[in-house]
């Protein structure tokens, strides 16, 4: 008589008692991993999912990238590197495309995506903008344009309202990166492209993490390890992490806003100087409106607003900083607790605590922001493969207020965000 496993069996009433909004690939994914299966029962799942799997990866290189951009404009998903980290392209006029787009992903519709064009005249073609908001636009696209800031303006009446959750207004960006662009001209169509990754899972740097994520839907990945070609000078994700997100919009024909929506690469200070520069300081006041408690429920203009986002399956938690300065003896009981948990440090915060962990890695020994950006999302997606790990520890961060380092506020907030916002003031 055959007998299930009972781990298996146990599995799967957990799965089959999930509500439906939780019973996603994810939650599967991350069941059938499980360390609680034996090896042979995780390999065959593994190899049953590379049999199952209709994601394709292609090279980069010019053949490739025109098949590509055909797909795209036919209204199917093509996966491509920025330098920021890896998008799920299609036609941004598409709204079918769009929606398939939302379905790979299982991302809420109130989570608009963030159009990529190489340049502003593709942008303007999208955007409905007064004369006053057009010059803080011309401004801020001539300073940071190609590069890794979105900028949100009032739409024109045929952008596809699923594309902005209903919002009005659309995101745009140009990406620096030479796959990217050269992705774009073969698509002759502007390209939406969220994160190409589950929804609130680690966002992808490397074409094997879009595939961890994505094998099981119809997308062609454009493999950045085949870069070192000699049609492509790309240096792919180098950046590491999402670009910065800023609303432009104006009151009256004589003043107007700038809002920093998300942390990234550019900070509201490089804005502010970008304006004062052009002459515009006076016309356009700047602020900082990043949130961390928006609802899946809540449309926004611009993405990444979720408390949890960029997580790992591994239960995540941020050591707050009384206790990562706290440098007397652990007890025995802290030992026990740091014996299950993987820490991910930044400029050996946690150093001392490397001995009694089941893993470390720091993200930047030096405390240098840019190289922790660029290790951050594949470092959190190497916590789920540490065997052991039963939650994983970073340390609180805290900014220097006298420094211009937009990194370091976007790491706190990825960080703040992979820990669904959970401080830990003990470890225990």
């Amino acid at each position: 008589m055959f007998r299930p496993c009972s781990t298996l069996l146990a599995t799967c009433v957990a799965l089959w008692s999930m509500p439906s909004a939780a019973f996603t690939n994810r939650a599967i994914r991350a069941a059938l991993t499980s360390r609680r299966f034996a090896p042979t029962m995780a390999t065959k799942a593994t190899e049953a999912a590379q049999q199952a799997a209709i994601a394709k990866i292609v090279p980069c290189d010019a053949a490739s990238l025109k098949e590509c951009g055909a797909r795209l404009r036919d209204g199917e998903l093509v996966a491509f590197p920025t330098e920021t980290v890896y998008g799920l392209g299609c036609n941004a006029m598409d709204a079918d495309a769009i929606t398939k787009v939302f379905e790979a992903k299982e991302r809420p519709l109130t989570d608009p995506l963030i159009v990529h064009v190489n340049g502003r005249s593709s942008a303007f073609e999208l955007w409905d903008t007064t004369s006053q908001a057009r010059s803080a636009l011309d401004a801020i696209c001539d300073q940071f344009w190609p590069g890794p800031l979105t900028i949100v303006a009032k739409a024109k009446s045929d952008v596809p309202p699923i594309l902005m959750a209903n919002t009005g207004f659309v995101a745009c960006r140009s990406p620096s990166g030479d796959i990217a662009r050269r992705l774009i001209d073969a698509a002759r169509v502007p390209l939406a492209a969220p994160s190409a990754n589950k929804f609130g899972h680690v966002s992808p740097t490397k074409a094997s993490h879009v595939w961890d994520d994505l094998q099981n839907e119809d997308v062609w990945i454009v493999d950045s390890d085949a870069a070192t070609s000699p049609e492509s000078s790309d240096v792919v994700c180098n950046v590491g992490v999402e670009s910065t997100v800023a609303k432009v919009d104006c009151s009256s024909e004589c003043a107007g806003r700038v809002v920093l929506l998300r942390q990234g690469a550019v900070s509201l200070q490089d804005i502010s100087e970008c304006l004062q520069k052009a002459g515009l300081g006076n016309q356009f006041h700047v602020e900082t409106k990043t949130q961390k408690t928006i609802s899946d429920h809540i449309a926004t203009v611009a993405p990444g607003q979720s408390i949890r986002h960029y997580s790992p399956d591994v239960p995540s938690f941020i050591v707050a900083k009384d206790r990562c300065d706290d440098a007397s003896e652990l007890s025995q009981a802290e030992r026990s607790f740091l014996s299950t948990s993987v820490i991910i440090d930044f400029g050996g915060i946690l150093k001392r605590w490397e001995p009694a962990c089941v893993a470390y890695r720091d993200l930047s020994a030096g405390g240098d922001s840019a190289q922790a950006a660029k290790a951050l999302f594949d470092t959190l997606r190497w916590t789920e493969r540490v065997e052991g790990a039963q939650r994983v520890l970073f340390p609180e961060i805290v900014e220097d207020p006298t420094a211009n380092d937009a990194l370091v506020l976007t790491l706190k907030d990825k960080l703040t965000r992979a820990a669904s916002g959970t401080r830990i003031d003990s470890l225990r």
